[in-house]
This record gives structure tokens, sequence and C-alpha cells, in this order.
């Protein structure tokens, strides 16, 4: 009954109207196009941040941290699940641990975490953090899972399993290679794996406002400033399905502002915290079978809808759906969080991006 008085309740909250474009070009139709995602109820909220040269050149909350009581979104302050963003992170953290010399891209898995059952093929932390070391994906309803597990503890879920490839020689995008990358950095550090996240990535690039979910849920005003969850239905948005992340924080468990992302996005850009070398094994796309993968080591590296080359990474995960747009050539950042399933609004994200990408606004 709850559940279908909050349905009929969402239906007549009262939306921002569509504007128009007509005329409008650059940073101004950015804004107008992100505005009507939520006039056009396709998003219930999102948050937007873009850097030029390191400067905010727009940077605006569009529609509801919560549909219940109309609580409007703050970029700088609201914090959303970043989904895949978060290999972006762990990416980051990784290349520290390379370059304090605690692990090797090409050792073998095995290495660092013996208690994993052996497969028919040997596999390295490079092919983890590139999706070609064989695991597999999530199966049924696992996305979902609302289990309080450790990163240790859930290999449970998956580690009995086949490789699905020889290690190298195919490449499948999924969620348990950063589960088993974070263990293996788990385990060389000899502390949990967001304690040095938030010591070596974090802290040093003054993230103040991300956070793991159980960091999260200890901080009074991080937990007040947090968006509901919601999953969209033909007519209208639903709370998204309870999920506990804390196992899979590597891979899609961090949370986040949109300001927070755009400057982890900038630090990338400026090539912070880690030798240029470093940042080229991480931004480089990874080979199999002489053809590019468009992925590094927690990055993708690809070309955006309009042909731009792009680092960074698009996330989709139970109650969020991300961008982080990082172009090299342009000296350009963007970041948008939404709180929101796949809401299937890439297409008019890819728009407001080109928009936003032409800083003429006459």
């Amino acid at each position: 009954m709850k559940d279908l008085f909050s349905y009929i309740k969402c239906l007549f909250i009262p939306y921002p109207k569509v504007r128009s474009l007509e005329g409008l070009r650059g940073l101004e139709k950015a804004d107008v196009l992100f505005h009507n995602l939520v006039a056009d109820k396709k998003v219930p909220g999102m948050a937007v941040t873009v850097l030029e040269k390191g400067a905010v050149v727009l940077q605006r909350g569009y529609g509801f941290s919560h549909l219940e009581d109309r609580t409007r979104i703050d970029p700088q302050q609201t914090i959303f699940r970043i989904a895949s963003i978060s290999k972006c992170i762990t990416g980051l953290a990784l290349g520290i641990m390379v370059e304090e010399g605690l692990v090797d891209l090409d050792t073998s898995f095995y290495q660092y975490v013996p208690y994993y059952p052996k497969k028919e093929h040997d596999f390295t932390l490079r092919q983890l953090a590139s999706h070609t070391a064989g695991i597999r994906g999530y199966r049924g309803k696992e996305f979902a899972l609302n289990q309080d597990i450790s990163i240790k503890d859930s290999i449970e879920i998956f580690k009995e399993d086949s490789l699905l490839f020889r290690p190298g020689h195919g490449y499948l995008y999924n969620s348990f290679d950063f589960v088993l990358l974070s263990l293996a950095m788990q385990e060389v550090s000899g502390i949990p794996f967001q304690e040095y996240v938030r010591e070596k990535v974090l802290i040093p690039l003054e993230m103040n406002s991300t956070f793991s979910p159980e960091e999260l849920n200890v901080s009074s005003s991080a937990v007040e400033n947090t968006a509901s969850f919601y999953t969209k239905r033909s007519l209208c948005f639903k709370k998204a399905v309870e999920v506990n992340n804390v196992y899979k924080l590597a891979g899609g468990g961090f949370l986040s502002t949109s300001e927070d992302i755009a400057q982890l996005g900038q630090a990338i850009l400026e090539h912070k915290l880690l030798k240029k070398e470093t940042y080229d094994q991480l931004l480089t796309s990874q080979m199999v079978n002489d053809r590019p993968t468009y992925y590094g080591l927690g990055f993708q590296v690809s070309q955006d809808a309009a042909g731009r080359d792009f680092v960074g990474h698009v996330g989709n995960s139970v109650g969020a759906y991300t961008n982080l747009f990082i172009y090299p050539k342009e000296e350009k950042v963007i970041s948008i969080l939404i709180n929101c399933t796949d809401p299937k609004a890439q297409p008019f994200l890819d728009s407001a991006i080109d928009a936003a990408l032409d800083l003429r606004t006459s």
C-alpha cells in the first residue's frame, strides 16, 4: 500500500516546463538540454559539472534528489552512486601501488591471492584491470545483491566458475574483475581497500565528498546529502531496490558529488599523483588479437558520439547512471551524475555534451 501511495504521489509531482532550444548554442544550449531531460521526465535528477582548463564553466543541479519532498539537487553537495566511475579511482590507486613497488601488473594474480582456486590458465593484475582475464560477469540478479559481505568473502559468488576464455585472448567487461583486483591490492597493502584509496587518492585530490558505502553510513552530513535512488517506470519513477555495494567498491561502489568527480577528471587531465609513464599504461587501450578493446586499466579509452577522443567512464548501477568524459585535446572535463538506474538517456546526454564542448554562446 505504501508503494502504491508513493507511486500515485509521484505521478503528480510538478516538474519544470520544457524550454525552447531555438537560437541557443554552446553552454546555454547544453544547460537547456540538461534541464529538458528532467522536464520530459526522462530522469528524476541530475548534477552536472563542466570544466575548461580547470575552471568551472557550467555547474548545476537539475530535478530532484528526493522526489517525495522535491528536494533540489546541489552539484557541490548532493551525493550519488557513481557506478563504474569507481573503476577510474581504482585505476589511480593501482598506478600508485605500481609506483610504490607493491605490485607488478604482469605478475600472476595468485602471487598476491594464493588461496583463490586455481584455473586452467593463469591471469595477471593487468588482465583483471583491462577485463581480459576471462572472469565471468553477473548472472541473474547478482548485480543487485543486497548482502553485507566483505570483498574477500564475496569471491564465494564466482570463485568456482571456469574462465570464459584464455586470459589475454578475449574481452568481457565485468565487475568481478575489480573485486579480485581490489582483493589483491588489499592483501598487498595490509589494510582495507577503501582505506588505501582514501589515503592515496581521495585525500591528496581533496575529494572530500567521496565515500565508500561504509564510510557514508557513519557520516551524518553525508547521509543527509545523499540522493534517493530510483528506477524508471513508464509514467513515473519508483524507489530502486535496496543494494549493498560494499564488496564491489572497486568496480562500482563509491559515492560522490558531481564536483568531486570533475576534480577527479581534472587531476587525470593534469596527470596528478602519477608519473607520465604510469598514466600511459592506464590510458592506453589494451589489444586483443591485434584489435583495440577501447579499454585501458580502469578507464574507457574511446571516442564519444561525435568522434572526439576521450578517457573516463560511463557507469550504470542500481539507482545510478553516470558519465565522466575527459577530453585531453580540448582540455575539458564533463561530470554527470543521475539518481536513476539506466534511464536510456545517453543520446540526450551526448547532445548536451556536444553543445557543452562548443563553448561559444553566440
